[in-house]
């Protein structure tokens, strides 16, 4: 397992080796790394942004050569036009993007902190210019969550069960956990902008004791769906239409839970 310190150390080898070429501007460590370093753990990876010169983009991605100067890796792949995944040879894991400076301004991402930047890259690029993804309303949360339940549940009734089990223990409750959100006191565990779900049993406690059944699996999306309708309706009122047609279609994949 990785300490904090360990972690901390390897970010400033990275820094390191960057400076020594004069096509790299900068280095921005993100999330645990970054500006939320109280959650730090031995299951934290690295985050970061490479800054460099216009022009450079290409071979820093192409060529890894200066995070394996840093630690040799044992594994890594492309896993967007502008960074890559990566495992170094003693279990840290790297997540990483490499942008020229202009790019940031289009680019959403978290508040970070600078390990290492030359004069011509000035601090408040370790803030996001674009907006990060905003609260959604909550009528829209209810009515995405009711659909998802409605498609959810007539795929399972076909047999599509694991195309079900993520329209409903997935994305129907992503929306679920949105509303709570907003609806009760919700701890100081900092969010994640793009994945409501990270931290949540941290965040909103009281959700924790449902979620053995609103994420039973692949075989249990009928019980979580019939538990989501609850929560929702104790939430939010809900159209009377819908919540029976919900609840006939939990009635019809039970049954055929039975017959299997």
């Amino acid at each position: 397992m990785n300490s904090r310190e360990h972690l901390l150390n390897r970010l400033d080898r990275i820094a390191n080796v960057l400076r020594r070429d004069t096509d790299a501007l900068a280095l921005l460590a993100l999330g645990s790394v970054g500006k939320e370093r109280e959650r730090i753990d031995e299951y934290s990876d690295l985050d970061f942004f490479v800054i460099v010169r216009d022009g450079a983009k290409r071979r820093f991605i192409d060529d890894l050569w200066w995070l394996h100067d840093a630690q040799p890796l044992v594994w890594n792949f492309q896993n967007t036009a502008d960074g890559h995944k990566a495992l170094m040879f003693d279990g840290i894991f790297c997540e990483f993007a490499v942008f020229e400076r202009g790019e940031l301004a289009n680019i959403p991402y978290t508040p970070g902190q600078f390990i290492w930047r030359r004069d011509e890259i000035e601090e408040s690029l370790a803030r996001p210019r674009q907006a990060l993804p905003q609260t959604r309303e909550r009528e829209w949360l209810v009515g995405e969550a009711l659909s998802n339940l409605l498609i959810g549940l007539g795929r399972y009734a076909r047999g599509e069960k694991l195309a079900a089990m993520r329209m409903v223990q997935v994305y129907a409750l992503d929306r679920l956990l949105e509303i709570k959100e907003q609806s009760v006191s919700a701890t100081t565990s900092p969010r994640d902008p793009f994945n409501v779900d990270r931290r949540v049993e941290r965040r909103l406690a009281s959700a924790t004791p449902a979620l053995d059944v609103l994420a039973g699996g692949y075989a249990h999306t009928p019980d979580a769906a019939a538990l989501l309708l609850e929560e929702l309706e104790s939430l939010a009122p809900l159209p009377l239409e819908i919540v029976a047609r919900v609840r006939e279609l939990i009635e019809i994949c039970r049954r055929s839970n039975d017959r299997a």
